[in-house]
């Protein structure tokens, strides 16, 4: 019995021993916990005073996990959150540090706040009214339920102005009540639609695109973002938001439907670029005309493509054709330079040089910084003096953008069928000696480089007020003196 009882005791006094042992480890443990807890409640007060907001929110998320019965940590750690715009993620740690501590009145004055700016108004009232009870005085409880009150009340006005169709009413209201709630997707949405329905496209995309992210699944906002840039002839921005929808759910109906459209549409106009770039009009134009095609009911697709058209044709030099796209372009979009400039370019090459001037003078009131369309007027104008003058173009009945080939040939012929030796009468002779003269005048000018140039700048190269001295007919091949009589002895070479 002596020995169980020692035995015993053995067993006894070790056990006691271990939980001493146990008690130490424990106590030592939670020691090392709390100081770790301070460390990164510490750090992350230093850094968010710093204003390194992630680093301060990875310290408060290690003194969460270490001991979640805090109210307090969670309390810090959404004040970084709202730092940092998070205030979804802010919301459920003050509703933790509630309950946790339901007397602590900053959190609910806080999560109020939250709840205002969210619209949830009946939520946001309990929390103000909460923090009344227990302080009375407190100002910013007291004027805070004051605005849930107004909000409230002007929300309901404005609904009921929308019901009556008073849209813009309805607008005035809701520049309060986003005012007050921001984070409120559907008051934002709510406006969109008043703004659509008195056709202001643009502030009705600037309260949609907030929504898209104020919402976790707002497929419904992405497409109907989209929808309207596509309207809007943006079709860059229409793919780049019918994207996100389909990010969202690469199986909604809808949002696919749409990308179809929107890319194909897209790739013809972006194809369409390319081409003109490369200087392929005719194919640049089928791209266009095939854009036309694909949408026909937005209008913007349609005067775009038209006026992309209307350039390739001035480009390629098409004068009749260009004229004509450029003037149904010019009536679907009277208010487009490029259009004007365009036309103009095209009236030149047809040598309508007053219409050219009418066409460029509207596109500088349209668009007066443009320093193509200032040159364009002032070449326009010269060309137009020009004409009322020597014309050599007109002389040799080429066109202005015959080829050197083209030139020389008219030059043969007239300069044959005008040769003063052809003629019999002194008058006749003299007549056809000063038309010899121009005919070889304008061979010499427009199968030059350099004086060709000038004529389609609107200089005349030949006027001696352009020689600067170096003598009127330097640039004749004629070795004689055209305006002494009698002397018809050229030597003049067809080649």
């Amino acid at each position: 019995m002596e020995r169980e009882r020692r035995g015993v005791g053995g067993i006894l006094s070790s056990l006691s021993l271990l939980c001493v042992v146990l008690d130490l480890q424990l106590d030592g443990s939670l020691a090392t916990s709390q100081a770790e807890i301070e460390s990164h409640l510490e750090m992350g007060r230093k850094l968010l005073a710093a204003g390194q907001l992630a680093e301060a929110l990875s310290h408060y998320h290690s003194a969460v996990d270490a001991d979640p019965g805090n109210y307090l940590t969670y309390y810090k750690r959404a004040a970084v959150y709202l730092a940092m715009g998070k205030f979804k993620s802010a919301l459920p740690d003050l509703s933790k540090a509630i309950k946790l501590k339901p007397d602590f009145m900053a959190a609910r004055l806080q999560r109020g706040n939250i709840l205002l700016k969210q619209g949830d108004t009946q939520e946001a009232k309990e929390d103000f009214e909460a923090v009344l009870q227990s302080s009375p005085a407190n100002e910013e409880a007291q004027s805070q339920l004051e605005r849930v009150n107004e909000l409230d009340n002007r929300l309901e006005d404005a609904w009921e102005a929308y019901d009556q169709q008073d849209y813009v009413g309805s607008i005035a209201l809701l520049e309060r009540v986003v005012e007050l709630s921001p984070w409120d997707p559907s008051v934002r949405e709510l406006r969109a639609d008043c703004y659509l329905q008195v056709g202001d496209l643009n502030k009705a995309v600037q309260d949609l695109k907030p929504t898209a992210k104020l919402r976790n699944d707002n497929r419904a906002a992405f497409l109907k973002l989209s929808k309207l840039y596509y309207t809007m002839g943006e079709h860059e921005e229409s793919l780049s938001h019918v994207r996100e929808c389909l990010k969202l759910d690469q199986d909604d109906k809808d949002c696919f439907s749409h990308y179809k459209q929107v890319k194909k549409l897209s790739r013809q106009l972006e194809s369409a670029e390319e081409l003109l770039r490369e200087q392929r009009y005719e194919d640049a134009i089928e791209k266009f005309e095939a854009a036309i095609k694909t949408e026909s009911q937005v209008e913007l697709y349609r005067k775009r493509a038209k006026e992309r058209i209307c350039h390739c044709l001035s480009k390629s030099q098409q004068m009749e054709r260009a004229i004509t796209v450029c003037t149904e372009a010019h009536q679907r979009d009277p208010q487009n330079p490029h259009v004007l400039k365009d036309r103009a370019t095209a009236y030149i090459l047809n040598e309508e040089f007053e219409k050219a001037v009418e066409d460029y003078q509207q596109a500088k009131e349209l668009d007066g910084e443009s320093e193509e369309i200032k040159e364009g007027l002032e070449r326009a104008q010269k060309l137009l003096k020009q004409s009322k003058k020597r014309d050599y173009y007109k002389i040799l009945g080429v066109k202005r953008n015959a080829n050197k080939q083209e030139v020389i040939k008219a030059y043969r012929k007239l300069a044959q069928q005008w040769h003063p030796d052809n003629f019999q009468s002194e008058d006749e002779k003299k007549e056809a000696e000063k038309r010899f003269i121009d005919i070889a005048a304008a061979k010499e000018v427009l199968t030059d480089p350099e004086m060709r140039q000038k004529v389609d700048a609107g200089e005349d190269p030949l006027d001696p007020e352009n020689q600067q001295g170096t003598g009127h007919h330097q640039h004749w091949p004629f070795e004689f003196n055209p305006f002494s009589s009698g002397n018809y002895h050229f030597k003049f070479n067809f080649n």
